[in-house]
């Protein structure tokens, strides 16, 4: 057993790579995007700290966690998406699209097996307060609720008589209602549901918790794909992966999103090349933690890009979770991976 002594001397190692990190004159300095060579089954380990966990800006490093390394803990997917954790269960939950799954991961022993199959080629998830998931199904072009005992309540299929385009993406607000994205991924072919036409611009939706009235947040975004809240629920953030590549803000207003407007145009850093934020989560700072190229981009609340995490895979969504809401599990195309940060998931999910 070391002693503290060692134990001192071996955390002062590590702060000291740490402080390697890029100063602010170091920032302006092009950071390359491509990830560190590695074997992602974990054999051989990766020294620490983390090379592909990267600070843009000096005020990410309080985030980055010097004796803690990015796993792989499950690869096999088709594309997967919309991760999702329970707190109740202990397990993560996402989407595996193509292959119309979804998948489970348990904190407990880390096995992973199918959790719902078929599963509506269903998109993001997350859970209510009641912890009943939610799933937006681009199969069947609706967003669902699964009761727990087993029934499937249909929370929104269409808007004014016209059916929805293939829900994407889904958060909950404290009074009860749920947010959704609803651009048209689903329906362009027959890999991610099936191929059909749209009847309506894609937009963001709200449904009301007691009326069940579903009402157009906003159709700024051309694609609207990742939704979040600020912390004190006061912005909404929606991902734009059309023509604009914007994360976009806007003011919760009630049942609506007043002055939205573009917060950042995303693009690759250390290229320049244009990219889009996919899935998009946020932490208790107020941070905006986007599954985007080269893998995460975490983005201030100011719309500052403050940090990266580079993954061999494009990483199309994250979420907050384990016991302390303090690992962020990374969707990446066809794996899962996680990595510990030094901070929380605003919110349950």
């Amino acid at each position: 057993m070391s002693s503290p002594t060692d134990r001192r001397s071996f955390l002062a190692s590590v702060a000291g790579a740490a402080a390697l990190l890029p100063s602010r004159t170091q920032a302006q300095t092009p950071v390359s995007p491509v990830p560190t060579q590695r074997d992602w089954s974990g054999d051989p380990p990766v020294h620490y700290p983390d090379p592909d966990v990267i600070a843009l800006n000096p005020s990410f490093r309080k985030y980055i966690i010097g004796n803690t390394v990015i796993k792989r803990l499950h690869t096999g997917t088709q594309w997967a998406e919309g991760p999702a954790w329970n707190g109740v269960g202990k397990y993560l939950l996402w989407s595996d699209i193509p292959n119309n799954v979804q998948m489970r991961w348990l904190n407990d022993d880390g096995h992973v097996s199918v959790f719902r199959n078929p599963s509506g080629y269903s998109n993001g998830n997350t859970f209510d307060f009641d912890a009943c998931q939610l799933s937006c199904e681009h199969g069947n072009r609706r967003v669902v609720r699964y009761e727990h005992s087993g029934d499937v309540t249909v929370i929104a299929e269409k808007f004014q008589g016209k059916r929805l385009n293939s829900p994407n993406d889904i958060v909950v607000h404290p009074d009860g209602s749920i947010w959704f994205t609803d651009p048209m991924y689903g329906i362009l072919g027959n890999f991610e549901g099936y191929k059909g036409t749209s009847e309506m611009k894609p937009a963001v939706y709200r449904v009301d918790s007691k009326s069940a009235q579903i009402e157009k947040v906003t159709d700024a975004p051309d694609q609207p794909n990742g939704i979040c809240f600020s912390p004190d629920y006061k912005k909404l953030y929606v991902a734009d992966t059309g023509d604009s590549h914007n994360i976009w803000m806007g003011d919760v207003d009630g049942k609506a999103a007043r002055n939205v407007k573009p917060l950042l145009k995303m693009e690759i850093p250390g290229s320049g090349a244009p990219t889009y934020a996919d899935g998009i989560r946020c932490d208790v700072d107020g941070n905006i933690w986007a599954g985007a190229l080269p893998g995460v981009q975490v983005i201030s609340p100011a719309g500052e890009r403050i940090g990266m995490i580079r993954m061999p895979e494009t990483c199309a969504n994250v979420c907050f979770g384990g016991p302390r809401r303090n690992r962020l599990f990374m969707t990446g195309s066809q794996s899962l991976y996680a990595v510990y940060v030094e901070t929380q998931g605003a919110h349950i999910t």
